[in-house]
């Protein structure tokens, strides 16, 4: 019944964009692309979020990913592979997003100042994700904030519209006075310590860690197909998305040098 109703949410939200929309309803959430083209990123991540897993004891892949919110690789990292993988196969998946990357951090006078590779631009927007991150708590309510942030064109003046379209209980004050705030600074700190305590050291981000691990074949096939990596990697019964196309690849050499 939950997948009926959301498909019918689907049609009459799609309606208005046929414009845009050159895809029946059937396909509106089958690639991220095609949902951004019909207006339904929304509605597909609440389709998906709703499917019934199947009934299994075995762990769920673990996918870490260390990455800085202005680098371009990481940007369609995050939006072209982790954001449909894990709409796609979230019941066998769990994503920790940890932003920070190629950052620099020391203590002045008792407080932790940084400096990212891309600009205080970058510090800013690592210091909102990071405050919507502890703010939201669970994945689900996050990562589609997040990838909100990351396919905006302006990523300094977005926070307003993407809380209002994907999490309105959450207000641009809370997150500014946490960003502003001893709260942001401690969770930069964080997530300083958690990146420079990866092991091997990151060279470069996007950084991919699947169940704890990280190697140069990982991070290859990561960036190739992650969602045919996590298929593969989950020993429990594959769900049924498992037997459909990959998503989009990426190319390897799409990274920002550490």
């Amino acid at each position: 019944m939950k997948s009926a109703v959301l498909f019918l949410t689907l049609y009459f939200a799609g309606t208005y964009s046929q414009q845009l929309c050159d895809h029946p309803p059937s396909e509106w959430c089958s690639t991220w692309e095609i949902a951004k083209a019909c207006q339904v990123e929304k509605q597909c991540i609440e389709y998906y979020s709703h499917k019934d897993p199947k009934k299994t004891n075995e762990p769920a892949v673990q996918v870490e990913l260390y990455y800085e919110s202005l680098c371009g690789a990481c940007r369609r990292f995050l939006v072209f592979q982790l954001l449909p993988t894990w709409l796609m196969l979230n019941n066998i998946m769990n994503v920790t997003l940890v932003p920070y990357g190629n950052a620099q951090e020391k203590e002045v006078s008792g407080k932790w100042e940084f400096t990212c590779q891309h600009g205080p631009d970058e510090c800013y927007v690592n210091t909102i994700e990071a405050c919507i991150i502890d703010q939201l708590k669970d994945i689900e309510s996050h990562f589609p904030v997040i990838a909100c942030i990351e396919q905006s064109a302006n990523l300094t003046s977005v926070l307003g519209p993407c809380l209002a379209a994907f999490a309105p209980q959450l207000s641009v004050k809370t997150v500014m006075d946490c960003v502003n705030g001893d709260l942001g600074n401690k969770l930069m700190h964080q997530n300083a310590m958690r990146t420079d305590a990866l092991n091997p050291p990151h060279e470069y981000v996007p950084w991919v860690v699947i169940n704890g691990k990280h190697t140069d074949t990982l991070q290859d096939r990561a960036m190739g197909a992650l969602f045919n990596l996590i298929c593969e990697t989950y020993t429990g019964p594959k769900p049924d998305a498992c037997s459909g196309k990959e998503v989009t690849p990426l190319k390897r050499d799409s990274v920002c040098l550490n």
